[in-house]
């Protein structure tokens, strides 16, 4: 965080405003600051009779404290919460935090609920037994005898009738195209 300006350098922009007339633009570019620091700066002198810096930082005291820090402690090891429902049990008790300033409470006092284990969701009915190496998973084909080929047969595959499919027969000009003839390719001249 920036230090605030000297106080001597406060006074002079104030006093070339208020003495000497100048503009708060003018006064500003004269001594190197912002326009708006000037501003704020006659501002200051003119509603306090100062041109000292306010305070800068400080420690916010927290906002649950005391017997209300007592009472939370005791509840959040008690039994189970959430966020939402201290903040509205807090609120019950007189005191309005936001969902915020509670969960800063519970993480700095490590009172976190974490499910156990047993409270878990149960899992899918599929779960098994871990899937082995893909070695052990894929090994060889052993549905047809050893020495026979394997081989799809689809409908148009080896020797298949072509008019069957399977539906049935099909009506005439409907099914697979004729392979194309040379006469039906295109030609493109020769270079």
């Amino acid at each position: 965080m920036g230090k605030p300006y000297s106080v001597d350098l406060r006074e002079r922009v104030v006093s070339a405003v208020e003495r000497d007339r100048l503009s708060r633009h003018r006064a500003a570019a004269r001594f190197g600051v912002g326009v708006s620091t000037a501003i704020n700066w006659v501002r200051r002198f003119r509603e306090t009779g100062s041109v000292a810096p306010g305070r800068m930082g400080g420690h916010r005291p927290k906002k649950i404290r005391g017997e209300h820090r007592a009472w939370l402690v005791h509840r959040a090891r008690e039994k189970e919460f959430t966020l939402r429902g201290l903040v509205a049990e807090l609120a019950g008790r007189g005191l309005e935090v936001d969902y915020r300033t509670m969960w800063n409470f519970v993480h700095a006092e490590k009172l976190s609920f974490k499910k156990k284990p047993g409270r878990q969701r149960t899992g899918s009915s599929r779960r098994g037994a871990a899937a082995g190496p893909v070695d052990q998973a894929s090994g060889p084909d052993r549905s047809f005898p050893p020495g026979l080929p394997r081989r799809d047969l689809d409908q148009d595959q080896h020797g298949a009738d072509p008019g069957m499919g399977a539906t049935g027969p099909q009506a005439p000009g409907q099914g697979s195209t004729p392979p194309l003839e040379d006469d039906d390719l295109p030609r493109r001249p020769a270079p």
